[in-house]
């Protein structure tokens, strides 16, 4: 376990540590939010995350494709807070376009972000997770890697979303034994403060069964709810208001 390089009153013991990639806005800055509700203290990593002076909140910006950001990021919490109970793999990209179109630089930088990413920190925070037998990884998939649409093709999405709901499985059996739970959400389209409100509107037959889009919030509930549920693991949680069920 890493020495603290802050002062001792700012290291609680007891007091439980999430990971977020990706938690410098829309579902990432919702979790952010979610945890620390909820008493746990968070490290909060994107390419761009504002410096914070919370007792609870430590931000880390860099590139998550990159091996050493994964290092700093794992370091930096234990540093800090002195232990690492859950790792939420929020970061990710999304570019539609025809299959055929896709550039180089398009499969590099999603392949980068969704699964090298995913790879380089998870494979971390696991180690640290195993020497202290427990704790919890969620991946964040997306319902798209199941239910495609011609409308919005989205084949290099789905290639990398649905190869962290497969590699969800894997892990959760391959770790249970040392007493780590790895689990998965599916999102279906969900409304955030980066699109507006009216951007939603018009979709008519893409709208899911329950007849709206979701919120951030629950998104943020779903990953809570598998937070808080210890008996749950290697699950793929649909957060998509019947969009899978209803194909």
């Amino acid at each position: 376990m890493a020495s603290s390089c802050f002062p001792e009153s700012d290291v609680d013991p007891d007091r439980r540590v999430a990971i977020i990639t990706g938690g410098s806005r829309d579902i990432g800055a919702g979790l952010v939010a979610g945890y620390r509700g909820r008493g746990w203290a968070v490290v909060a990593s994107a390419r761009n995350i504002k410096p914070s002076e919370a007792d609870d909140l430590l931000t880390v910006a860099g590139d998550i494709t990159d091996p050493a950001t994964a290092d700093r990021i794992a370091d930096a919490a234990l540093d800090r807070f002195g232990r690492i109970d859950t790792l939420v793999n929020n970061a990710g990209v999304y570019i539609s376009k025809p299959f055929t179109e896709y550039t180089a630089e398009d499969y590099a930088t999603i392949t980068g972000v969704n699964l090298a990413g995913f790879f380089w920190l998870t494979r971390r925070v696991i180690a640290e997770m195993a020497m202290r037998y427990g704790g919890h990884v969620v991946n964040v998939s997306a319902t798209l890697a199941e239910v495609a649409n011609s409308a919005a093709p989205s084949a290099l999405a789905a290639l990398t979303k649905g190869g962290l709901a497969a590699v969800t499985k894997s892990l959760a059996v391959e770790y249970a034994s040392r007493g780590i739970r790895v689990n998965a959400i599916s999102p279906g389209i969900i409304q955030t403060p980066m699109y507006p409100a009216e951007s939603y509107q018009g979709l008519g037959s893409q709208l899911p069964p329950l007849g709206r889009v979701g919120q951030v919030s629950d998104v943020v509930d779903g990953i809570l709810f598998l937070e808080y549920s210890p008996y749950i693991t290697g699950e793929l949680l649909h957060i998509d208001g019947g969009q899978t069920a209803g194909h």
